[in-house]
């Protein structure tokens, strides 16, 4: 490969929460790992790979110039967005007036929720769900009604389009949250799933916020298809957001965009998001984007997605013939996988809680699944070195599953 995925990075003292936090918030955070045993972070869902070298080329070539006043955004940070998506999405025709900044992709949420909804209005997700939209929902006065995502026999995650009818009736809902490829679940939508769904909300008059943040990290095999793309109706019910962030390992630069196609959602968003006046880029997030999205960007990711699904097969497979009592579906995007423990937990007469401390102590840093509402669930980062994934799961063999 043209690009380093094998060398484990030192984060400690490099601003990671996925190191450097351990044992910093007990009861919500993992605590640190045993003497003995170094972290191998596999919590926070950000990745131990070195970012494309284009990022901070360009991020040192602007800061080489000692002013860092205020800006607006170039056109090459709207070229290089509207290149992307046509070259990654098939997206053509997206003009620069289609494309907004959000500090975040919950940032775009909220703005979305409360340019069409109001405090108590309730708002229709999928389950599991992801805990940035429980935490953000409900801390701005929303009423989160979940429609669960249900199995099939071959253990893919489905959308029941019945139930998410009836509790968007029931319950009043005019904006629904889309995520695509879903998070945690992994699962990256057929069209006709995304037809079916974007059927349901327009019979209910729904706005859709499509969270497509992780729609650049697909496995081998899937492909990912824009809301947006899907009817001409679907382009003009939806808030589609966007960010280099997760693909490229740059969460902590801060920044997301969104594409909107209709005027009128365009102009509730926007005044929205305007009226803290602090929804505004960063001059080096900025660059850092049109670094992510040169030539080079397009190659890594490439690299990425084959990188990730190595990884996601070994562990899958490994679960599969050595872990007994543990259930992981397939993900077919995104780098994280979600347990659940359920059977293993019964059988073994242990908590949730006790499986994951006992991952902890020797230092595999995986998350607990349930603020993601998934019973017994457990939430597994796979964007490491796959020599450090194997060492992992081994050690789960070893001092866990088989103590």
């Amino acid at each position: 490969m043209k690009y380093d995925f094998t060398t484990i990075m030192d984060r400690h003292g490099k601003d990671a929460l996925a190191v450097d936090g351990l044992g910093m918030n007990p009861g919500s955070w993992p605590d640190k790992p045993k003497d003995g045993f170094d972290a191998i972070p596999m919590w926070v869902a950000d990745m131990n790979f070195p970012t494309v070298p284009t990022v901070m080329e360009t991020i040192m070539e602007r800061v080489k110039h000692p002013a860092f006043g205020y800006f607006s955004p170039s056109e090459e940070y709207y070229e290089s967005i509207r290149k992307w998506q046509r070259i990654r999405n098939g997206v053509t025709e997206l003009d620069r007036s289609c494309i907004g900044y959000e500090n975040g992709v919950l940032g775009g949420l909220i703005s979305t929720l409360t340019a069409f909804a109001a405090p108590g209005d309730a708002v229709l997700l999928h389950s599991p769900t992801y805990i940035g939209f429980t935490n953000s929902i409900s801390s701005n006065g929303f009423k989160i009604v979940h429609s669960s995502l249900k199995r099939d026999e071959e253990g893919i995650w489905r959308m029941d389009f019945d139930d998410m009818d009836r509790k968007i009736k029931d319950n009043r809902i005019h904006v629904a949250v889309f995520c695509s490829p879903h998070n945690p679940c992994g699962r990256v939508w057929e069209r006709w799933e995304i037809e079916k769904a974007l059927e349901v909300y327009k019979a209910n008059d729904c706005i859709v916020v499509s969270d497509e943040i992780w729609s650049d990290i697909i496995l081998e095999g899937y492909h990912h298809i824009p809301t947006q793309s899907v009817s001409d109706d679907a382009k003009k019910r939806t808030v589609a957001i966007y960010a280099p962030s997760k693909t490229f390992n740059l969460a902590g630069l801060v920044g997301s965009y969104h594409i909107i196609y209709d005027k009128y959602l365009r102009d509730r968003v926007r005044s929205q998001s305007s009226k803290s006046h602090y929804n505004s880029m960063n001059v080096l997030s900025m660059h850092a984007l049109i670094g992510a999205y040169k030539p080079e960007g397009y190659e890594w990711v490439d690299e990425l997605c084959q990188v990730l699904t190595k990884n996601i097969n070994f562990a899958c497979d490994y679960i599969e013939n050595n872990f007994e009592g543990i259930q992981a579906s397939r993900p077919q995007g995104t780098y994280m996988l979600f347990l659940d423990c359920t059977r293993w937990c019964r059988d073994n007469g242990k908590s949730v809680d006790q499986l994951l401390k006992a991952g902890w102590d020797v230092g595999v840093i995986w998350q607990d699944g349930r603020p993601f509402h998934g019973e017994n669930a457990i939430r597994v980062n796979l964007a490491l070195p796959l020599s450090r994934v194997k060492e992992a799961f081994e050690r789960l063999d070893h001092y866990v599953f088989h103590s």
